[in-house]
């Protein structure tokens, strides 16, 4: 008998759709990017230095990776740990075409707002002190343009696609969890 909490078919292959449609905007979003910093970034196949362990990802991006790739998931081997389980022995994504949110963005230069922590002299309930811009990029992409330099426009802001994939997990039965991209493979016993 199924969970009362669990979704339907049609609500996972609903979410599934929104997840494919969700990453193809950024792949659209993403390729004048690309083309303006071609110059500076470094990024092919077999560099994993963005490649971390220990990545999390929203279940609903977890579910497409399950959904696609059972057969390595069940039987392959994740890659040994300090780097992302989904690299192959040269350093190559096993799942690039289905690959996180997350992954599809490292590289470019990136820019986010933060919200300046209340000081402790500052009367509860007081206005917020501001927000700043952060800024990174992968080490092996920094020869170019400083990135303080760079318009708004020219590096992937953080924060709004990361906010629709939220709001997606939302509808799913576990509107909080995140997946560790290495506890997607089947333990060995």
């Amino acid at each position: 008998m199924p969970r009362p909490d669990a979704l339907t078919d049609a609500e996972e292959a609903d979410l599934a759709d929104a997840v494919v449609g969700l990453h193809a905007e950024v792949e659209s979003a993403t390729r004048h990017l690309h083309v303006l910093h071609a110059s500076r970034l470094q990024c092919r196949s077999g560099c994993a230095s963005c490649c971390v362990d220990e990545l999390t990802v929203f279940e609903v991006e977890a579910a497409r990776i399950r959904r696609h790739h059972g057969l390595l998931l069940a039987g392959g081997e994740a890659h040994p740990a300090g780097a992302c389980a989904f690299l192959d022995g040269a350093g190559a994504c096993r799942i690039y075409a289905d690959r996180p949110y997350v992954c599809r963005t490292q590289g470019l230069p990136l820019r986010w707002l933060e919200e300046d922590e209340p000081r402790a002299d500052q009367p509860a309930g007081g206005e917020p002190l501001g927000r700043y811009e952060l800024r990174d990029i992968c080490p092996k992409n920094e020869a170019g343009e400083a990135l303080e330099e760079l318009r708004a426009a020219d590096c992937w802001t953080l924060g709004p696609v990361e906010t629709r994939l939220a709001a997606l997990q939302v509808a799913t039965a576990r509107p909080r969890a995140r997946t560790r991209l290495r506890a997607l493979f089947t333990p060995r016993g």
